[in-house]
């Protein structure tokens, strides 16, 4: 799986689940309701400048707080294709991947600057940045975190699991 010529939205340290997607849109999961309020307290016109596609590139600690699974569902339906932080909060790791949500872990993530124009390569375990002709190495994530992504989640990773012994 790969990203390319994706635009870049920057976000600093510590950004909580409650910046992701506010408590008050929780009474509902419909991802299509919680894309519209994704990040609109740390950024109100995120959603409106975001485009299918593009990537958010973070400090340190990206999804801290709560453990609640509907941030990373956020992302994915307001069309966010990763994520980029020098660290996740191990909940928010795990989340991720369980809804086919791609994050990489990048030390060098305050280099990427926003409306950077990057390219992912999940397999390979690279990042080039496209605006500033500079590459990047991430230890690429497990293969079969890989192939979460790929079936979109857990859930559907499991139904074609399902699916293949059925045959």
């Amino acid at each position: 799986m790969s990203s390319s010529n994706a635009n870049v939205w920057k976000f600093g340290d510590n950004i909580d689940t409650d910046l992701i997607i506010a408590a008050r849109y929780l009474n509902t999961s419909d991802p299509k309701i919680l894309a519209k309020h994704v990040m609109e307290d740390a950024d109100p016109n995120f959603i409106n400048n975001l485009k299918k596609g593009d990537v958010i590139v973070a400090g340190e600690n990206f999804g801290c707080g709560s453990s609640r699974e509907h941030a990373p569902i956020a992302l994915k339906a307001a069309g966010v294709s990763a994520i980029i932080a020098k660290s996740f909060a191990r909940i928010f790791y795990r989340n991720a991947f369980n809804m086919g949500l791609p994050i990489y872990e990048l030390e060098q993530s305050d280099e990427i600057k926003e409306l950077d124009k990057i390219s992912i390569n999940q397999s390979e375990g690279s990042i080039t940045n496209l605006t500033q002709n500079r590459d990047y190495q991430f230890t690429p994530i497990p293969p079969f975190m890989q192939e979460l992504v790929k079936s979109g989640g857990l859930i559907n990773f499991a139904k074609e699991e399902l699916s293949h012994e059925k045959v």
